[in-house]
């Protein structure tokens, strides 16, 4: 990969499997309002959490290839299932430009959060089987218990809009109930979609458990990055982000409406 050459004024290159992602151009545009912000959701190709690694890689790598183009100052993989099998490859393919995957800014976070160290996980099939999660939380506090469930419904749920649906309600008590059951006081949402669906979560596991939300993590971390690195952007005006799918895009505007809470800027759509 040619060295590029990156400033302050450079974007920050996000991308996901699919829409799921928006939660953290959200989260970042939250905590770093005048960052330029570029991002790809695999609209085509989702959800990568049912295929296997070899796949998962290659879209990885794929991905990554495709923001290198913009020459981005920083990488937020926003996809978890990415983050758990193919961050390797991200870290790669983008040379000496750091990378920041959801998963470890969410572990990080679950660990300082629990005050019980019993946190509880949910994702995809392949974040789950990955065990890359409790992997995570362990290296940092190895005496932490961790407890999976993979919730592979979540996401087409989440997005098809069903946030208050009863029967989003009944998969979530299904899936909720065995974590629940193991007094768990730390919750991650460990899916760039779930935190749709946080207001139905937090309905079903109630005030005591702490949600943490990797999007929100992960918006943390990139702003301490960048600081250190002297590279965030000194301008005051709030960017529009840039955004691209490789199919759908009019899907996209609708989910785009629902996630962020206000209408679509324009969206490119890409081959892949």
């Amino acid at each position: 990969m040619p060295q590029h050459k990156i400033s302050p004024d450079s974007p920050i290159g996000i991308f996901d499997s699919g829409i799921g992602g928006l939660t953290v151009v959200k989260a970042v545009q939250a905590c770093l309002p005048s960052e330029r912000l570029i991002y790809f959701g695999d609209t085509a190709r989702v959800p990568y959490g049912s295929k296997s690694q070899v796949t998962i890689r290659k879209y990885g790598r794929e991905d990554t290839e495709l923001l290198m183009k913009y020459q981005p100052k920083m990488i937020i993989v926003a996809c978890n299932t990415v983050s758990a099998l193919a961050l390797d490859v991200v870290q790669q393919t983008s040379g000496e430009i750091p990378v920041i995957g959801v998963l470890k800014a969410g572990a990080e976070l679950a660990v300082n959060q629990t005050r019980s160290g019993r946190i509880g996980i949910i994702g995809t099939r392949a974040t789950i089987y990955s065990n890359a999660y409790a992997c995570a939380i362990n290296e940092i506090d190895r005496n932490i218990e961790v407890f999976s469930k993979a919730c592979p419904l979540f996401v087409p749920l989440a997005e098809e809009g069903f946030i208050d649906h009863a029967a989003t309600r009944l998969i979530a008590e299904e899936y909720l109930s065995e974590l629940l059951s193991k007094q768990i006081d730390t919750l991650v949402l460990g899916c760039t979609h779930y935190p749709i669906l946080r207001g139905m979560i937090e309905s079903i596991t109630g005030p005591g458990i702490r949600i943490i939300d990797s999007a929100e993590a992960v918006a943390g971390k990139a702003r301490e990055l960048l600081s250190a690195e002297s590279m965030l952007n000194p301008g005051t005006k709030h960017a529009v982000p840039h955004l691209m799918v490789s199919d759908l895009p009019q899907k996209f505007r609708e989910l785009y409406r629902l996630f962020m809470g206000t209408e679509m800027p324009d969206v490119e759509l890409v081959e892949m």
